[in-house]
């Protein structure tokens, strides 16, 4: 019996195998597609021969089922690592000489000289070359440059993806506890430049590092400059243009830039833009130089910071500019219109809607600085929200039918007075009765009705108005001025920015005002600030952080949510800016063009932010002398601006750009053309096939669907 029970047991065994050598089998076949060097073809065909002569013999234990398993995974190591296609490192090199440090792939060779720290970057068809260090890179309590390092030791860092080098700076006379490492990193026809402190305890203001490129003064190079909506920057453009500031301000709306000579470009993007910035000077004739520059956060380099430049060898204003959203796009920093109205369903009450821009009340106090001296009646402007109401209803009836409704001076001192506290509603302008008329009137009417509404600037005659609040520069100052309405003012710390929001946006509710909309002014315009406030410090981050809450939390309760100009790191999160113009000089309200306008915003971030334009015939707020407004809206699809006292003809122009809005304003404006040698005939094409054509000389104009 025992003799019986272990053959039984025997075949019992044998037979739980089989399904796991048929697994085996499978497995075995599938080596057969792995392909080896061709002088190792017979060597492979032997050693699946011989694993196959196994498992035709099988297994009838444990033991020898793993002997079988392990001997074909024997096998596959030895034919993955003859494989005639393996994974593979980025193919390059880092070679050190007595000269330079030198960086090569089959793209690009970059050199990096000991001496003075130029680079020089060679593409198939260009030798675009840096800038050398100097003694000014570093600005502290001293000046000094990364020449002066006594240390300076460099060494490969390659990734999967990348060639690379690090460079270590240290042991600096004039900082003798500073250190850098500055990392290049050769990615495809691209190089990334990083900048790292591992001793962080220098109290500094910037580093300018990558130095500009050197581009010469010839027709045929350019600069693409992010100059509010945009400015082309011919190398012998006869002007001076000099910025200097962080990203997003009108200097910089993007943190990038191009730069272009003989058809072969550069786009330049500020990778890490919290802290980020630029100087760019053009003198008259040219050249332009554009420097990149990192400002101290509260004092301190504290994160690496990244500048990334793509080499184009053909380039035009349009693919730099194409490229750089493909940059937000990739990054997670694009949301189009089509998402934001899913998130907002109110947002389709505004898209291809004209824009009115209307006040109740303007006080200027005699402490501010615009103060009427001549005619003193004129610092103070009423018109009651039922008048307002009225001419609404007039603007109905004369064919507008739809609209958005800005509102200015609703607050309890007026206009850009008393903020952040402005609640209850000014009862010269009929209080909180009368501004449940406006809104019910606006809802009525089918117009969504927003406020005009201000966190960042903090008045004294606030009635919350605490110096702890107010942003301190690092210095323990604080910026002060009387510019606007109401007089003497400081910066509140974006910190506290949020629940003030939430307490004036509650009493809205709560006294049952319809607001469907609020624009939070300059937040999308004025820089990312600091505050060294010892109890509650704020960096660049921290504050783009709190201007984001102020307005998500006005969407959460359905808000079209806007501010004033449009910049790179709101583009997430707002719905409508009032306006995207073009630098003009002497000044915004009126002047000549700063070099070429070109809608290099629009080429990035159309279709992701709603934008109105003036309807002016000539110039105007951010219009250039000579350009009509009315034709940069219908060239970039934009909103029109439309005032209660519009006239018939006005307001047939307003209902052909809304209409060309409603149609084109949410797809991507796919290109950007000269179409003369002057640069006055234009044309731009949507992704919907649209196409516009202009003239700003004879004002002459096609719209082709």
């Amino acid at each position: 019996m025992v003799t019986f029970l272990m053959m039984m047991a025997q075949l019992a065994a044998a037979e739980d195998f089989a399904p796991r050598l048929a697994v085996l089998q499978k497995h075995f076949e599938r080596l057969h597609a792995i392909t080896v060097i061709q002088d190792l073809e017979n060597d492979k065909a032997g050693k699946l021969a011989e694993l196959k002569t196994l498992l035709e013999a099988g297994a009838d234990s444990e033991e020898a089922f793993n002997e079988l398993y392990y001997k074909m995974d024997d096998v596959r190591t030895w034919l993955l690592a003859h494989s005639l296609y393996k994974p593979e490192r980025a193919e390059g090199s880092f070679e050190q000489t007595d000269e330079a440090w030198m960086l090569r792939n089959p793209h690009l060779e970059l050199r990096l000289a000991r001496s003075d720290l130029a680079v020089t970057v060679q593409t198939s068809n260009e030798t675009w070359r840096m800038a050398p260090c100097d003694a000014k890179d570093v600005a502290a309590k001293a000046r000094f440059g990364f020449r002066s390092a006594g240390l300076q030791a460099a060494e490969a860092f390659h990734t999967g993806y990348s060639v690379g080098m690090l460079l270590k700076l240290a042991s600096f006379a004039d900082a003798p506890d500073f250190e850098l490492v500055l990392g290049i990193h050769l990615i495809g026809a691209e190089v990334v430049f990083e900048l790292t402190a591992p001793k962080d305890g220098l109290d500094f203001r910037y580093i300018n590092w990558p130095k500009p490129l050197e581009l010469e003064n010839t027709a045929a190079d350019y600069a693409l400059v992010p100059f509010m909506q945009g400015a082309l920057i011919p190398g012998n453009w006869p002007e001076t243009i000099h910025q200097r500031d962080l990203c997003n301000s009108r200097s910089l709306y993007m943190p990038m830039w191009g730069q272009i000579h003989s058809g072969h470009g550069v786009l330049t993007i500020l990778e890490t833009s919290d802290d980020a910035g630029a100087e760019y000077l053009h003198k008259p004739g040219g050249p332009t130089r554009i420097q990149p520059r990192w400002y101290g956060s509260l004092g301190r380099l504290r994160y690496p910071r990244s500048v990334r430049y793509v080499f184009q060898d053909d380039a035009t204003h349009v693919t730099l500019a194409k490229r750089y959203r493909r940059y937000v796009q990739e990054s997670g920093r694009f949301v189009s219109l089509d998402e934001k109205r899913v998130r907002t369903p109110g947002l389709d009450e505004v898209i291809g809607k004209p824009v009115i821009h209307i006040g109740a009340l303007y006080h200027f106090v005699q402490e501010a600085s615009l103060f009427h001296q001549d005619r003193i009646e004129r610092n103070h402007a009423l018109v009651t929200f039922d008048e307002l109401a009225g001419q609404l209803r007039a603007l109905k009836e004369h064919g507008v039918d739809d609209a958005y409704v800005h509102l200015d001076g609703w607050g309890f001192y007026g206009y850009d007075n008393g903020h952040p506290d402005v609640l209850p509603a000014g009862e010269e302008q009929g209080g909180w009765d009368g501004l449940r008329r406006f809104a019910d009137a606006c809802d009525e009417l089918g117009f969504l009705f927003a406020v005009h509404d201000q966190y960042r600037d903090f008045y004294f005659n606030a009635v919350s108005f605490d110096d702890r609040l107010a942003a301190t520069r690092l210095d323990g100052s604080r910026e002060e001025h009387a510019t606007w309405c109401g007089g003497p003012q400081t910066i509140l710390s974006a910190r506290f920015a949020p629940e003030y929001v939430r307490r004036n946006h509650d009493l809205f509710a709560a006294h049952e005002i319809k607001v469907r909309g609020a624009y939070l002014d300059v937040f999308s315009v004025v820089p990312l600030e600091e505050s060294r406030q010892r109890a509650h410090p704020m960096t660049r981050t921290d504050c783009a952080r709190a201007r984001r809450e102020c307005f998500d939390l006005l969407r959460a309760r359905g808000y079209v949510v806007s501010s004033e100009e449009p910049t790179d790191y709101l583009m997430p999160t707002i719905d409508l800016v009032h306006h995207g113009p073009y630098p003009t000089a002497p000044g915004l309200g009126g002047g000549e063009r700063v070099a070429i306008p070109v809608p290099l915003f629009n080429l990035v971030y159309h279709d992701a932010v709603l934008m109105p334009w003036s309807m002016s015939e000539d110039g105007g707020w951010g219009i250039p002398n000579g350009d009509a407004g009315w034709l940069h809206c219908l060239l970039n699809a934009g909103l029109p601006y439309i005032g209660t006292g519009a006239g018939a003809e006005e307001i047939e122009r307003v209902k052909e750009a809304a209409a060309l809005a409603q149609r084109c304003g949410t797809v991507e404006m796919v290109t950007h053309e000269f179409l003369n040698a002057s640069r006055r005939q234009q044309r731009t094409t949507f992704s919907d096939g649209a196409r516009v054509t202009v003239d700003f000389d004879t004002k002459a104009y096609t719209i082709d669907y």
